[in-house]
Formats: structure tokens, sequence, C-alpha cells
């Protein structure tokens, strides 16, 4: 894993558990889900992901909207939490999602310095927009990108050829940040220089694509990237 990070002209972000917690829907409504709450989170995210993969194997795209929504049908009936207003909570939570607590000053810092800030996720405008202005960041950003614009998720490579093609920014300029270790490796893959944004301390997939560098939460970017 190398670590040159010079001549970096832009930053491009995942969003969903790099940018924002996706487990503060389940947190902001834990008292009416009750004991299942940690194990509905978990596998809320594990279920929406594998559906992306799935729907992307099958050529059956639809709106991050609708995966997630599906997503968290099979998790309310397989954790057999019945509440009828949960799901309509949860989902309306997913709107305002939460940045993690380093986010507004690593973002400062950067976009001082004179670097590009974008975000590029598998969520489609109608959701990220919202989020985005509800947390207080919209201005941090050139442009919040969606695969809803090529119809497919990531890690399709369709994905990142939305940054050259929407920043005119070539690939080996790029520093691509994903908290997601596949994700991580199919931006590397591509061509980006990537940083894992290992927040849960886990195991690398070992997938094609070789990562630039691998942090622990936002706060260390702008050091990695020679920000005083």
């Amino acid at each position: 894993m190398g670590t040159d990070m010079n001549g970096i002209e832009l930053c491009v972000f995942d969003a969903y558990g790099t940018l924002y917690d996706f487990n503060s829907a389940v947190a902001r409504h834990r008292a009416a889900i009750g004991a299942k709450a940690e194990a509905l989170t978990g596998m809320w995210r594990d279920k929406q992901i594998q559906y992306t993969w799935l729907r992307n194997s099958m050529g059956a795209y639809d709106k991050f909207w609708q995966v997630t929504g599906e997503a968290l049908d099979h998790c309310l009936v397989a954790q057999g939490i019945a509440a009828s207003d949960v799901r309509e909570k949860l989902l309306s939570a997913y709107l305002a999602l939460a940045p993690f607590p380093e986010v507004p000053a690593a973002l400062d810092r950067l976009k001082g310095a004179g670097r590009r800030l974008a975000i590029l996720s598998n969520g489609n405008p109608e959701m990220l927009d919202p989020m985005v202005r509800a947390s207080g960041l919209a201005d941090r950003f050139e442009v919040v990108l969606s695969v809803d614009a090529v119809g497919v998720f990531k890690p399709d490579p369709r994905v990142y050829r939305l940054v050259e093609a929407r920043l005119g920014v070539a690939p080996d300029k790029v520093c691509f940040l994903s908290s997601n270790c596949w994700d991580a490796h199919g931006a590397a893959h591509f061509g980006f220089r990537t940083v894992w944004v290992n927040r849960m301390n886990a195991p690398d997939d070992g997938l094609p694509g070789r990562l630039a560098a691998q942090i622990k939460d936002l706060s260390r970017l702008p050091s990695l990237l020679g920000i005083a």
C-alpha cells in the first residue's frame, strides 16, 4: 500500500459510511425499535449493499431509495419488528443522516487549502440532496454525483467515470475516499488514488486495485495530503 499523494487536485467522497453515519438512522429511533436495534442496523446496511450488487448482476437498476426500502422491509421481517410506524421513521431519518464528528473540520481544512471536493454516491439525488443540506455541508462540495446518472451501482467503472466527465479531472489527480473496502478497491482498480477510511478496523478484502493509503477517519486526511 503506497502513500504518494502528490498532485491531488480533487477529493471525492463516498457518502454513506464515509461522510455520513448510516447507523444514526436506527440510533435516532432506538426506543421505538427496542432490543433488536443493533442487529437491525448492521443487517440493514449489509442487505442494502448486497441488493445493489445483485441488481448490477441482474441488470435491474432501480433508485437507491427503492433498494434501501426493500432492504429494510426484509430486515424488519427477519428481525421480527412489527411496529407499524418504524419503517416510515427509519426511511425519513435516512434523509437526514448525521455526519461523523470529524467531517466538517476535515472538509474545511481541505477546502481552505484549495482542494476541490465532491461526493460520488450510490444514493439518488432525491436522497442525497436533502441529507447534504440538512447536515449544513452543502457549500463544501462542488458537486454531488449520483450513480443515477448512469443507471448502475458501484463498483461498476461507469460510476467512477462520472468524475472526469463532470469535473474534468484525470483519475490520477483524484483522491477517492470510501469506508467500504470493496468500493475503495473498485475505485483504485479504475485508476483513482484511493484511501480506505477503515472506521471499523476491518481486514482488507484483498480485491483488485492497489490502495494508496488506509486511515481510521477523515481527520487524518489533510496531513496525508500534505496540508498543515
